[in-house]
């Protein structure tokens, strides 16, 4: 009998920030028993630390520089490469989306046409503020989304009740049909506003939570592109003690929230009965730096904000295995191919990503690489990164590369780069990066568009006098 697919969506989720990776601050049982029962990918990365470039790619299997979706403000139309979804409808497999897609339109083909209270670029434009890059004063509504923490309900709170209340009710309407179907159910948190419900907020009590890491401005990262980052964000002066504590604790406790939510829409699938033949996904868009070096949000390059979590479970998947090879979201769309057991197309035979049921079941792959890059707000200059087993290598244009060992260096405080010892790897890791592009030419081409989108919309002015805003809207009604 075939099987279907439920692929579980969070925004911002770092895998720090979850029980099942190790958290022992983290209250998130429901996505910890998902991971008892399944396989946890331990080495799990995003191909762009930012919402519409990252869900774009997740969507197609390909890299944002293939796609073109490479800042907040160019979000996925469905013309520039399919979608597993559309894969999927052709092949007359019921599709439907719930809650967040951060595409530009519910009207564009995307391959997504059953999409129940969807959540789009804002406007179906999204923020041209994203690809001013070095032209961007700095977005000081950044810093306020931090300090600004808040007891009781936001949009994005009402709207992720909405997304599992509504993903609830279709559970039990798939559970009289025929499958198999396919199903995504996106939620908009533990992304900020960081305003909490006073339940989750209290499971964290402020004296029980550690400061971050390297918080203190005597131990920031000082490399050029995570200063400017930095600036950019009004965060080059530091927060307060007390600030730092409120916002990690709301961050926690949305952490918690998301996973309520996540758990009324694995009940359901228990309660209808089709949790033995349902494969589960659990993923984030990007995860949250969460106070490290003092940054928030994400954009950058460090692990806090590339690395995201990645739980499969289901039948034939193994259960409690911890899988270390690297994965990364282009791998979203052979699994799909792979779990509903649909025909491949020849347009899809150069897609860069694998199935993560056969990852799963085989031995761990040292040597896998996977690719992530950066081109939006609060960047001068393109990022890229790959990891190639325990190396992490990172090259910006017209910046100082890095390189760690994430094995004997799992928080990036070694950068190896400029060792002579390490010679011979750091020129694997530019050799593997050029397999995959050549990342300063891509730079410039992108930098070349965003100029162009930038000039169309009236200029850097006009785009200054649109009002901006930390975060997409939400309409929970």
């Amino acid at each position: 009998m075939p099987h279907n697919l439920l692929i579980l969506m969070s925004d911002q989720h770092v895998p720090y920030a979850c029980g099942a990776y190790g958290s022992a601050i983290a209250q998130t049982p429901n996505l910890d028993a998902l991971a008892a029962r399944g396989t946890i990918f331990d080495a799990a990365y995003c191909n762009s630390p930012i919402c519409v470039p990252s869900r774009a790619s997740m969507a197609t299997g390909r890299f944002v520089h293939q796609t073109g979706n490479a800042d907040n403000a160019s979000p996925y139309l469905g013309s520039e490469a399919p979608s597993w979804g559309r894969r999927a409808v052709e092949a007359g497999i019921p599709t439907t989306t719930i809650g967040k897609l951060h595409y530009r339109s519910t009207e564009d083909d995307t391959g997504f046409p059953d999409q129940r209270r969807p959540l789009h670029v804002r406007d179906g434009q999204g923020d041209l503020f994203h690809a001013l890059r070095d032209a961007q004063p700095p977005a000081i509504q950044l810093r306020g989304a931090v300090v600004d923490t808040v007891v009781g309900d936001s949009d994005y709170i009402r709207f992720d009740r909405a997304v599992a209340t509504e993903a609830v009710e279709w559970l039990h309407e798939k559970a009289s049909g025929e499958g198999p179907w396919l199903g995504k159910v996106s939620f908009v948190t533990p992304h900020y506003p960081f305003t909490v419900p006073q339940e989750f907020l209290d499971l964290y009590p402020l004296e029980s939570l550690p400061m971050p890491r390297r918080n203190d401005p005597l131990e920031w990262d000082n490399h050029p592109a995570v200063d400017i980052y930095r600036r950019s964000c009004g965060l080059d002066e530091p927060l307060t003690r007390e600030e730092t504590l409120r916002a990690v604790q709301a961050y926690y406790g949305l952490v918690s929230f998301m996973d309520a939510q996540v758990g009324l829409v694995l009940d359901a699938l228990e309660a209808t009965g089709q949790a033995e033949n349902t494969i589960v996904l659990y993923v984030s868009d990007h995860g949250e730096l969460l106070g490290t070096n003092g940054l928030w949000f994400k954009g950058t390059m460090g692990e806090g904000s590339v690395r995201i979590p990645a739980i499969l479970a289901g039948p034939g998947i193994p259960a409690g295995r911890r899988c270390g090879t690297n994965v990364s979201l282009v791998d979203v769309f052979p699994t799909v191919i792979d779990a509903l057991n649909l025909e491949p197309q020849p347009e899809d035979a150069d897609l860069p990503g694998r199935s993560l049921l056969a990852i799963a079941k085989e031995p761990a792959d040292s040597e896998r690489t996977v690719f992530s890059e950066y081109h939006s707000a609060n960047s001068h200059t393109g990022s890229f990164m790959i990891r190639r087993g325990p190396w992490k290598y990172v090259h910006y244009t017209g910046f100082a590369e890095r390189l760690y060992n994430l094995e004997t260096d799992p928080w990036e405080e070694n950068d190896l780069a400029a060792d002579p010892s390490y010679a011979p790897t750091l020129e694997e890791c530019r050799a593997a990066m050029r397999e995959i592009c050549d990342p300063d030419l891509v730079d410039q081409q992108i930098r070349t568009e965003q100029r162009r989108r930038v000039e169309a919309y009236g200029g850097i002015d006009a785009v200054l006098k649109r009002p901006l805003m930390a975060y997409s809207p939400a309409n929970a009604s």
